[in-house]
């Protein structure tokens, strides 16, 4: 016959400590998880993939060499082009809601690392796109009322200058102002702190604008 040896008990103190241990990882495992996932979903680099399977080439050899939506419909393709924004802002909505149902509580972190990770993709040596897309898939996740006004400024914009960065640029400021004016207060530093880096990956067209040689949509300046 085997002999079962109960195992052994342990004391309150010892219970106590193990359970500090296990709660100080999960504090730190929560915050970790999240910011690794935004930030590998944030830099899915839908743009170039998608413009190689279409036999494009390298996005990055194209136009003005952004992995973004607007340079893929430089190839003449916009069907691709529609492709690349959709997946762009799901991946940005994706980072959070994801997050919410893995590592709840750390929505914002995901948010940040998903723009970050866009924006600077380590598979692309940290040139990425500038995040135009991806922050309005993050304010869908986080609230959709400042997702709706980006959009509708965003699109509007679109439609009326044809200027795809002073659209992003305007749309992105939205963000802060939007989530200040609906009270969402927790939110208003994140969104900033997305608006001012959109305003940095656009300084060269910010450039162009102040000269008047920013393109428009269709070719024209």
């Amino acid at each position: 016959m085997i002999e079962v040896v109960a195992a052994p008990q342990l004391t309150a103190y010892q219970a106590t400590y193990k359970g500090r241990i296990v709660q100080t990882e999960i504090i730190w495992l929560s915050p970790a998880g999240a910011l690794l996932l935004g930030y590998l979903l944030g830099a899915i680099p839908f743009g170039m993939i998608l413009t190689a399977m279409a036999g494009g080439g390298d996005l990055r050899s194209i136009g003005s060499g952004n992995i973004g939506a607007t340079n893929v419909l430089r190839t003449g393709r916009k069907g691709l082009a529609a492709a690349t924004l959709l997946l762009d802002v799901a991946k940005g909505w994706a980072a959070v809601y994801l997050t919410s149902l893995v590592f709840p509580g750390n929505e914002l972190l995901a948010a940040a690392a998903a723009f970050l990770g866009h924006c600077y993709p380590i598979w692309l040596k940290f040139r990425g796109g500038k995040g135009v897309a991806t922050l309005m898939g993050i304010a869908l996740a986080l609230y959709w009322p400042c997702a709706l006004v980006y959009a509708v400024i965003w699109l509007g914009l679109l439609a009326t200058l044809r200027i795809s960065s002073m659209a992003g640029m305007t749309a992105a400021l939205s963000t802060p102002v939007s989530a200040a004016w609906f009270g969402r207060f927790d939110l208003v530093l994140l969104f900033l702190a997305l608006a001012l880096l959109t305003l940095w990956k656009h300084r060269t067209n910010i450039e162009r604008l102040i000269a008047g040689e920013e393109p428009r949509i269709g070719g024209t300046r």
